[in-house]
């Protein structure tokens, strides 16, 4: 429970805002072990301290003094998720369009719902609604690449999480932007007026949607915008072998070979999905320093196939997990992902020692972080960086016994667990409740929404 918040005046110089304790405490960093009996204190957005105690009760001499303290009843204190790729909005087309191969799934009716349905309304709305479900699975940082993204990073900004948010690029008539040649012009304005939010937490930059929606020049264009401000590029690679067989006969070239051609690789890269790279596109990520973002759930559900994520991190290559779209998965469920990833790779291997559980949790936090080029800001409870956790409920049957936390968050939990939120030192969840969206407002107007485009949908041969 919170305790009242003392009278300021008497405030002492120093103290906390806020202090986290009786807690099971992973701080994620490299090495670090759980803390038991933890700790970790707030002030204003950043982490101060982080550590132990064997006091038993409220806060007594050996914890931070601070004016705000929750007791966190024995649950787990760990860095928020890091989502590496989603495609918010496309929550309103949850369950549309199952059991179809991904090019068939795009050209046949998430292209043409796109096109005649969404608008930058739906977008803001669509993506609420994501920020509601992302929030309450314990995702505090989320990369949201989509068309209409200025509406999308408007949402982000109002649920209050730490967003990087992408302008998607394609070289056909795209939502919002009708003429392809406008597609670039679109995008820097979207970067550009990213400087009226909080640097802090909103990334504003750009997705070229793949290498068989964008050309060469298109590439190269919109790698060039990013490079020169210095910010992540993201495009989906090598998710099918119809897209990588295309390209190779179209250029004579492997989709790493190809970008590296037109010089769009480096360390501001981050290529989503990887399933089809051989071992030496592999080499030649891991050269040019790309990150890689992996999305299980949504690669086996459009029988895309396996990432190589093993061999990835054997080079070094950074690798963070992703939900992809609603659409697609049909949630936006880090814990899931970070399950399916941990057993996905044993079985695929035929290793039950690939991806042990703590690597796993990790690649859903620090090394999510350090994808998208946050992992000073966020990814470890580490005093200085900022306040991004989340507190888990373990008095739960199926949490019960515990042995090995790592182990509970990759083949255990789920999102249901959860119970509090934080960013930058702001509640976004308390107690299972949201701090910082409405949600009936939010579920009615999906809900009237969700009938005109069911309408809509039964016109493209799809109830």
């Amino acid at each position: 429970m919170n305790s009242p918040l003392p009278d300021p005046a008497v405030t002492l110089p120093g103290e906390a805002d806020i202090l986290i304790h009786n807690a099971l405490v992973l701080t994620l960093e490299p090495g670090a072990a759980p803390l038991a009996d933890g700790f970790v204190a707030i002030k204003g957005s950043k982490i101060t301290a982080v550590g132990s105690s064997s006091c038993p009760g409220p806060p007594c001499k050996s914890l931070p003094c601070a004016r705000q303290t929750l007791n966190a009843r024995g649950g787990l204190v760990l860095p928020g998720l890091v989502n590496t790729h989603t495609h918010a909005a496309m929550v309103w087309f949850r369950g549309l369009a199952d059991d179809l191969p991904l090019h068939q799934w795009l050209n046949d009716f998430m292209f043409p719902l796109e096109a005649g349905w969404l608008d930058g309304d739906k977008v803001y709305w669509g993506t609420l609604l994501a920020a509601a479900e992302l929030i309450r699975g314990g995702v505090t940082t989320v990369a949201d690449s989509y068309f209409y993204e200025t509406e999308a990073r408007r949402a982000l900004a109002e649920a209050g999480l730490r967003t990087v948010a992408a302008q998607g690029v394609v070289d056909f008539p795209a939502p919002g932007v009708p003429d392809p040649r406008d597609n670039l012009r679109v995008a820097a304005a979207f970067v550009d007026t990213g400087r009226d939010f909080s640097p802090d937490l909103i990334t504003s930059t750009i997705f070229c949607h793949s290498l068989y929606t964008c050309g060469p020049e298109t590439l190269k264009q919109g790698k060039a915008l990013t490079r020169e401000r210095h910010l992540p590029f993201f495009l989906h690679l090598a998710e099918t072998r119809q897209e990588v067989e295309e390209l190779r006969q179209k250029t004579g070239l492997g989709p790493a070979a190809y970008l590296d051609g037109l010089e769009v690789l480096d360390e501001l890269t981050v290529a989503a999905h990887g399933v089809w790279l051989t071992p030496e596109d592999q080499d030649l990520l891991a050269w040019r320093q790309v990150k890689v973002s992996h999305c299980p759930e949504s690669n086996l559900k459009l029988a895309s196939g396996v990432a190589p994520v093993p061999g990835l991190l054997a080079r070094g290559v950074p690798v963070g997990l992703g939900t992809d779209g609603a659409a697609s998965n049909n949630n936006l469920d880090l814990f899931g992902e970070m399950s399916l990833a941990a057993r996905l790779h044993k079985v695929w291997q035929q290793d039950p020692t690939i991806l042990p559980a703590a690597q796993a949790v990790a690649l859903a936090t620090r090394e999510g972080a350090r994808v998208l080029g946050l992992e000073e800001r966020t990814g470890t409870l580490t005093p200085g960086k900022d306040a991004d956790l989340i507190i888990m409920d373990l008095d739960q049957a199926h949490l019960t016994p515990l042995f090995d936390p790592y182990s509970h968050l990759a083949y255990a939990a789920r999102a249901a667990d959860v119970r509090h939120a934080m960013v930058a030192g702001r509640w976004l969840l308390q107690d299972q409740q949201l701090a910082t969206l409405k949600w009936p407002d939010i579920a009615g107007r999906i809900r009237t929404g969700s009938r005109d485009l069911a309408a809509f949908s039964r016109n493209l041969g799809r109830s």
